[in-house]
């Protein structure tokens, strides 16, 4: 890949969800394995979110010891870091014209934030108008929920995706307790809803729109983009 490639990836700005007072956020694997898996095929790799600044974190998603290599390296990774620590807010103004791609972290964080987000939801449709890789993994595609097509239709409909499924989401026992289930809006979308074992890796890549099913699916959701990415300049 060339250095000059660009990717940004866009995280949740929710700490707690909703009124239930758990902490959430990004869950840290499904931001570390895709941007190290960017970072060493030559991308640049920008970090964004809703709110800007400091990016909550899901506790849950980082243990003591025994953490994914790439959470443990990206802990110990100053610019990385920083970059968490500032992140850009996405707003009106933001611009994807030197952007190849946009890859969404999941995180339970990103069920109240991402589809509440007109900003995400333009930059988006604007960023698949221009013929950009939109990706997202495991809760991640709540992200595309408002996104729309050139034609002002759903992005989903009628695409083949992979989300964190309802029976996942009944194993984490939080179905309850999100605003709404991912799966089932996607259906509702239209959307042509694939998935694998629960909680193994499966990912997924319809022309420009890679989804991955859950965070052991962060690598192959960060493969396909980078695949993506090659086959749309090749297009061109």
């Amino acid at each position: 890949m060339s250095a000059t490639l660009k990717i940004l990836m866009i995280l949740t700005s929710t700490a707690a969800m909703g009124d239930d007072a758990r902490p959430t956020g990004v869950w840290f694997e499904e931001l570390s394995t895709p941007y190290y898996a960017f970072v060493d095929a030559g991308a640049e790799v920008e970090i964004a979110s809703i709110q800007g600044g400091p990016v909550p974190i899901d506790p849950h998603s980082i243990r003591a010891s025994g953490n994914p290599p790439s959470v443990s390296r990206f802990l110990a990774d100053e610019a990385a870091m920083r970059k968490l620590a500032t992140s850009t807010r996405i707003d009106g103004r933001f611009a994807v014209d030197g952007y190849s791609a946009v890859f969404l972290p999941g995180g339970h964080g990103t069920m109240w934030d991402l589809p509440a987000s007109t900003d995400l939801a333009g930059l988006l449709s604007r960023a698949w108008a221009q013929g950009k890789v939109l990706a997202a993994v495991c809760h991640g595609p709540a992200g595309l929920l408002n996104v729309k097509d050139v034609d002002g239709r759903p992005l989903v409909a009628g695409r083949h995706v992979a989300a964190f499924t309802n029976t996942e989401e009944e194993a984490a026992g939080l179905t309850r307790t999100v605003p709404f289930l991912l799966e089932t809006r996607l259906r509702e979308l239209g959307a042509v809803h694939e998935r694998g074992p629960d909680f193994a890796p499966f990912a997924r890549r319809d022309g420009r729109l890679v989804t991955g099913q859950n965070p052991a699916s962060s690598e192959a959701a960060a493969r396909l983009t980078l695949e993506a990415v090659g086959a749309a300049a090749a297009a061109r």
